[in-house]
């Protein structure tokens, strides 16, 4: 296809979603032109449940690995494609399958939580799968004579602990570098230098046993969203990957964003571009597709983080 047929790269893409019966899924931290390209923006939970109910014979997810593998095992029929393989994440590369397999060896009647930013492997050792917007409720579904192993992030899985007040929960010691950028320091600068403004927390962050006493909300990004479009304060201070920021200032456009650090980039999130969706729409690549034995022993964690909203 000709670009000059269409004018611009945004109407090539309309074009070639149509002609590919495809949507577009676009994370919360990708870049503001390709969130303006998706058919859906959200968090992990919000797009992995758009994935499950879509028509489209191909979904183009604009995130990391581990995000389009969970569409995958949730959609075996569809053609899942990234525009760019190497838009990995370094907090799902601390676990290992065997990792788990040696702490289920260790007690074979625990049970293990895995955050939905694992691999495919990992969630198919696994017992629950979450994301940061039902990790408590997830955990307190668990019976509590049952051990429980969080994994892989040590932050999420503290605020887990605490909020729940469960003493049986042993904690891995990953975490999201990008997040580790968000200091207590900062925040602290920015509270005294914009009294009026809410502060709102990702529980990813690295800050978040010095910091959690000064927010006002702990969210996820879809959480967030939703937020600081229903709260009269016109200024926030925000604590997460600073692609969100793109969403809420065009969904709220009277009101004031302050990112937490402006350090605070995944530079995988942003390997995605728009020219990468044109050549992986217009060339079917790259698909991502997980195998049909651990796609099955898989899903059962993933469709149990589903069930529980």
């Amino acid at each position: 296809m000709s670009r000059a047929i269409y004018g611009t790269i945004e109407e090539e893409i309309r074009a070639l979603k149509k002609e590919r019966n495809a949507v577009i899924m676009a994370h919360n931290y990708q870049i503001g032109e390709v969130q303006d390209a998706a058919d859906f923006t959200g968090d992990s939970l919000r797009l992995a449940q758009e994935a499950r109910k879509t028509n489209a014979e191909v979904i183009l997810f604009c995130g990391v690995h581990f995000m389009a593998e969970t569409a995958s095992i949730l959609c075996p029929d569809k053609k899942v494609l990234v525009p760019d393989l190497e838009a990995g994440c370094s907090l799902a590369d601390m676990i290992r399958p065997e990792d788990v397999r040696q702490w289920k060896a260790e007690h074979p009647d625990g049970l293990v939580v895995c955050y939905v930013n694992t691999s495919a492997e990992v969630k198919a050792e696994s017992d629950y799968c979450c994301t940061s917007s039902n990790a408590e409720k997830v955990v307190r579904s668990i019976p509590e004579d049952k051990d429980v192993l969080f994994i892989p992030d040590f932050f999420l899985g503290t605020y887990v602990k605490q909020r729940t007040g469960r003493k049986n929960m042993e904690l891995w010691r990953g975490y999201c570098p990008t997040h580790m950028l968000i200091q207590s320091r900062d925040i602290e600068k920015l509270r005294a230098g914009h009294p009026g403004a809410e502060f709102i927390m990702h529980p990813e962050c690295g800050c978040l046993t010095k910091s959690m006493h000064l927010a006002d909300r702990i969210l996820s990004t879809e959480g967030m969203v939703r937020y600081v479009k229903e709260s009269p304060a016109r200024e926030f201070i925000v604590a997460t990957e600073t692609g969100v920021l793109h969403r809420m200032r065009k969904d709220n456009p009277g009101k004031n964003f302050i990112p937490a650090s402006v350090h605070a980039v995944c530079n995988y999130m942003k390997m995605n571009t728009l020219e990468k969706i044109v050549a992986s729409l217009e060339n079917l690549q790259y698909e991502v597709k997980v195998p049909p034995e651990l796609a099955q022993r898989a899903y059962l964690p993933i469709e149990r983080m589903l069930s529980i909203v």
